[in-house]
């Protein structure tokens, strides 16, 4: 089966919004600091851009999680493959995602960082997927709210192609 991409958000309209997030971050944690924890994979190109736009001290941390395993449906148990490097206690925390669509691994995840004492903590997030949410999680920033479409680039992948995209696509199958 062959794929191709069509424009969902353009590069010009990602970066505009990443701009503005950043802004308003900036205002809320004005006079402190904010700890930056990424998602990994698909959340590295979206907290470099995000990290770049916000003007108050910014420190960063990657960790790695799933709750997926080998199927596509979130199990709701979340499997740690790497952990923060360094500890959160005390500190602004914010999560950065790609993504968020049935919550379910945001949700473990917050509850996770929460028992290692951090002053706050608050979610940021490039898309979401309101449709898909089956665990009522909070999200602080959401640069785009977006269909339930299979998507790909900034970060996103199919089959780990496609997270080098400077825009957000829509993954069209053909025969």
């Amino acid at each position: 089966m062959k794929e191709h991409v069509d424009i969902l958000i353009s590069e010009e309209n990602v970066d505009k919004k990443i701009e503005e997030i950043g802004k308003k971050i900036s205002e809320e944690y004005q006079g402190k600091s904010v700890h930056l924890i990424c998602v990994l994979k698909g959340g590295a190109f979206f907290m470099c851009e995000l990290a770049k736009r916000i003007t108050v001290p910014v420190s960063m941390d990657f960790m790695a999680v799933s709750s997926y395993g080998s199927v596509t449906e979130s199990s709701g148990h979340l499997k740690m493959i790497k952990d923060l490097d360094e500890s959160i206690e005390g500190k602004d925390v914010l999560i950065v995602e790609d993504i968020i669509d049935s919550g379910r691994t945001l949700d473990k995840l917050v509850t996770l960082l929460k028992t290692r004492g951090p002053k706050s903590i608050k979610v940021c997030t490039l898309l979401d997927k309101p449709d898909r949410r089956v665990v009522d999680v909070n999200v602080d920033y959401t640069c785009f709210n977006i269909p339930d479409e299979f998507v790909v680039g900034y970060g996103l992948d199919y089959d780990q192609k496609y997270r080098n995209l400077p825009f957000i696509g829509v993954v069209r199958f053909e025969e």
